[in-house]
């Protein structure tokens, strides 16, 4: 992975640091203001460190037409509807966001978003956000991108759908219009994505071809998922958050609920220590267990000058005796004294020829 790093208020996020763990609040809310705060302390309680939202409006994303090229065809859980009626049931109202960005940041959370047009650029700048996220389908939009670059916040990118080129494309915007903290997630825009199609090996792509902390905003329903992909250097990892998935709406098939999450960032944290450095030296916890190594013992009573031999010692554990290292040695000597069965062998138990 490439040694880069962003900061998003007082986090570091890069190699070397903890996954940065983003819910999506997404359309989970309901259009109920009560029901979005909710979602912002249950993401607290599960283990997260930043609440996404998404600042858009019916127009500012699409039209009102009715004809063949707004209605949403087959191949996702959105079939059949309007473009401007799904937008509808899934804004975020923007008079909610400076109140839930108080409300994550007094839980010591992050709280940013992901802009649609230059409006929503605007007015999150107006509330102070910290980061910009680039969503998969707005990776193409490169005058939105040169837009944020031009804040000079960070910005995380979806790349969900692009090609490598199209990917470059976006890149060389961000940096060309004053991006100099970026990140890149793999994403498979499915919703929800089967695992079959996540293709994690992409993460450390990502990093290394462009030069970028590089994560995972992962839209399948398991957990084993992320903790694969933060084995593959993933540093930040971006889910759908939903109080419950029964309730209705655009998002909740395939976001996690708060228990889901919470295990999902706990094998995350396990995964993070399991991980660790490349050691070869024992550690504190080996130490005792050492003792259970093989080593030379008698295993028949041997008299002086008697020789050594493979049926009066063995390789045995455990570990007080001389080294295995050693039985080819032990073996073309004898005794020094009488041995009794279950002594450990040491080299004064060999006999040395004289001269």
């Amino acid at each position: 992975m490439a040694d880069k790093c962003i900061q998003i208020g007082s986090r570091q996020i890069g190699a070397g640091h903890p996954c940065y763990i983003i819910a999506e609040m997404s359309a989970n809310h309901g259009q109920s203001f009560d029901q979005a705060v909710a979602i912002v302390r249950a993401a607290k309680e599960a283990g997260a460190d930043a609440v996404k939202l998404q600042t858009y409006t019916p127009d500012t994303l699409t039209i009102d037409c009715a004809n063949e090229y707004f209605q949403i065809g087959k191949g996702t859980i959105w079939e059949g509807k309007n473009l401007y009626q799904l937008y509808g049931e899934a804004y975020t109202p923007w008079d909610w966001q400076a109140r839930l960005k108080a409300e994550a940041e007094a839980l010591g959370m992050d709280c940013f978003s992901s802009p649609f047009d230059p409006t929503s650029v605007d007015f999150l700048e107006s509330i102070h956000v910290d980061c910009y996220k680039i969503a998969s389908f707005e990776l193409v939009d490169l005058p939105l991108i040169r837009k944020v670059a031009a804040t000079g916040k960070p910005i995380i990118m979806s790349t969900g759908m692009a090609t490598l080129a199209e990917i470059e494309e976006a890149v060389t915007t961000a940096r060309a219009a004053g991006c100099t903290q970026l990140a890149l997630l793999k994403c498979n825009s499915g919703y929800p994505a089967p695992p079959d199609d996540m293709n994690l090996r992409t993460i450390p792509h990502l990093s290394e071809a462009f030069g970028v902390p590089a994560g995972l905003s992962d839209h399948t329903l398991e957990v084993a998922v992320p903790v694969a992909a933060v084995t593959l250097g993933a540093c930040i990892i971006e889910k759908h958050f939903t109080l419950s998935r029964a309730e209705p709406g655009p998002d909740s098939a395939f976001s996690l609920e708060p228990q889901e999450f919470r295990a999902m960032v706990d094998a995350v944290r396990v995964t993070e220590r399991a991980l660790g450095t490349v050691r070869y030296a024992t550690t504190a916890k080996e130490a005792a267990s050492r003792i259970f190594r093989k080593s030379i013992f008698v295993v028949k009573d041997i008299a002086a000058g008697e020789a050594f031999t493979a049926d009066n010692v063995r390789c045995i554990r455990p570990g007080h005796g001389l080294h295995p290292r050693h039985l080819d040695e032990v073996l073309a000597t004898r005794a020094a004294c009488d041995l009794k069965r279950g002594t450990p062998l040491s080299q004064a138990h060999l006999q040395r020829a004289a001269g």
